[in-house]
């Protein structure tokens, strides 16, 4: 408490505990503050890897639909014959 101002001692009091009370507060919140950026750095990280695997899945797809068609070609005469050589099946 302050004292010999010219201002009410009630008011001093009411300022003195309104810097008090935000001093008081600051590390809840910049510890709040800092749990935020934590959470949306990890959820910015997730979504990366979401698209990764994503980016992935269309390559492991691509893969196995010309392996299949390779197969395929073989399978039907070889390289680009169009099915009317003697490879497998026919009669």
């Amino acid at each position: 408490m302050a004292d010999n101002t010219p201002v009410n001692s009630q008011i001093t009091d009411a300022v003195t505990q309104t810097n008090v009370k935000v001093l008081g507060e600051a590390p809840a919140q910049a510890m709040g503050m800092v749990y935020q950026t934590m959470a949306h750095s990890i959820s910015l990280s997730m979504q990366n890897a979401m698209q990764t695997q994503g980016g992935l899945q269309q390559i492991g797809n691509a893969v196995t639909s010309s392996a299949c068609r390779l197969i395929l070609d073989i399978a039907n005469g070889g390289m680009g014959g169009g099915g009317t050589g003697g490879g497998g099946g026919g009669g």
